[in-house]
């Protein structure tokens, strides 16, 4: 007996839903920044899932589709590691500005 594409389409669709709400609900708030690097994995995983299921495809459409969650999941994968990169910006230490003798004219030396 053989399985449809869209039957094996669907449960992959179906398994990202799944491991993507248990991995983001089972981290607490406090670790945002982790989190971000989180659902960057998962949109990881799912250019790897779009790849796969747009190869099963057979029509102009799905391959089109599937060529369509490709693209928008590497934007996701690629701003939140943007964003992430921010983020993390945010928590090293300012270095002290030290002032200079060429501070400019009308400063005394």
């Amino acid at each position: 007996m053989e399985v449809s594409h869209t039957v094996t389409n669907l449960i992959i669709f179906v398994l990202a839903i799944y491991i993507g709400y248990h991995v983001v609900w089972t981290v607490t708030p406090a670790l945002h920044t982790p989190l971000m690097a989180v659902t960057n994995a998962i949109s990881a995983i799912v250019i790897v899932g779009a790849m796969l299921a747009a190869a099963l495809t057979e029509t102009p459409l799905g391959k089109t589709m599937g060529f369509l969650a490709v693209a928008l999941a590497a934007v996701n994968v690629f701003g939140g590691c943007l964003v992430t990169r921010r983020m993390l910006e945010m928590f090293r230490k300012k270095e002290k500005k030290i002032p200079t003798a060429e501070a400019g004219p009308g400063v005394a030396k």
